[in-house]
Formats: structure tokens, sequence, C-alpha cells
């Protein structure tokens, strides 16, 4: 577990692609600058990540949720921050439903490929259920007749 900002090292491309374009075009920056930023933000993801974990133990979880973030944030002083982050974690939810919904009509068509392509194995499917059924029909009259 990272308990320092030197025991956490975010991905060098990422951090220059957000300062990229987060800065103006023709704007350089040295690597001592990207350095120090490189920090701020391991310092930035360690205490959100302490602020959010306290309001986990207060609802005695060892789970951080979304709320756990948004809390910390408030509690941070990062109010303008909020409301961003609750549009972002809507987009995100929204996409993940989305994706949802897509593979499980994959899966539907996929299934009813396999199922057209074989009618053989429809037959012997129907025919499965059908002898569960009588199956099922012949163990309740037996129960019937015993009681």
């Amino acid at each position: 577990m990272a308990e320092r900002p030197e025991d956490l090292n975010l991905p060098n491309a990422v951090i220059t692609r957000i300062i990229k374009e987060a800065l103006p075009d023709g704007v350089n920056i040295s690597k001592e600058a990207r350095s120090a930023i490189s920090r701020a933000a391991s310092v930035f993801v360690l205490y959100a990540t302490s602020c959010a974990n306290n309001f986990a133990m207060k609802g005695k979880r060892k789970t951080l949720n979304a709320s756990d973030v948004l809390s910390a944030m408030e509690e941070m002083e990062f109010q303008r921050f909020i409301a961003p982050l609750k549009e972002s974690l809507e987009a995100y939810r929204h996409d993940q439903k989305g994706k949802k919904g897509a593979v499980e009509l994959k899966k539907k068509d996929k299934d009813k490929k396999e199922d057209s392509a074989d009618p053989d194995k429809n037959r012997e499917d129907e025919n499965e259920d059908e002898d569960e059924r009588m199956e099922e029909e012949e163990q309740n009259e037996e129960e019937e007749v015993d009681n």
C-alpha cells in the first residue's frame, strides 16, 4: 500500500498528456515542472483516498464507493469539482449500462443463431423439456396419492 508520495508513481505518459491538454498550444514544460506536478498529483491521490477511506470506515465498509469520493472532495474543500465529478460518474454509469445491454443482445443473438442452425437440437431440447414436465407431473401425482 502506498503511504508516501514516493511510493506512488503515476505513469509519466498520463501526466504528460494531462499537462498538454491543460496548457495552450505552443507552451512547453520542463522535466522538473512535470516531475513536480506528478508528485503533487500523487499527494492529491493519496489524500483523497485517505479521506474517502475515512467515510467508508464510518459506514463500516471496506470498499470505497463514489459517494465516499464525493464526500471526501467536499471535506477537502474541493466543492467546485463535485458537479463535474457527478457528471462524469453519470456518464460512466450510462456507458456501463450500454455495454451491458450490448453484451446481452449479442448473447441472445448468438443463442438464436445456434438454435436456428441446429433444428435437431431444438427438437431434442423440446423433448427433454417435455420429459422433465412429465416426470414432475408423475412425482406430483405420487405425492398426492401418498397424502
